[in-house]
């Protein structure tokens, strides 16, 4: 049951499968660095006054938290 109406997921789809595997693999890594950048973007908003330093490490805490450790 769909909540949210998603009317170019059929093209979205199409696109993809369209791509080369490398070209999906490449897409995926920058769609991963565009969520990092976001994520980044985020703190420094949330968190003006901290140094780049402390930003960093605020950054890899929740990283961290949010690592899947089954592997």
């Amino acid at each position: 049951m769909d909540l949210k109406p998603r009317p170019n997921h059929q093209i979205y789809i199409e696109v993809l499968r369209k791509m080369t595997p490398e070209q999906r693999l490449l897409k995926a890594f920058e769609l991963s660095e565009f969520g990092k950048q976001l994520f980044l973007h985020g703190l420094r908003q949330r968190y003006p006054d901290l140094s780049e330093e402390e930003i960093k490490k605020i950054y890899l805490e929740r990283l961290d938290k949010c690592h899947n450790r089954n592997y």
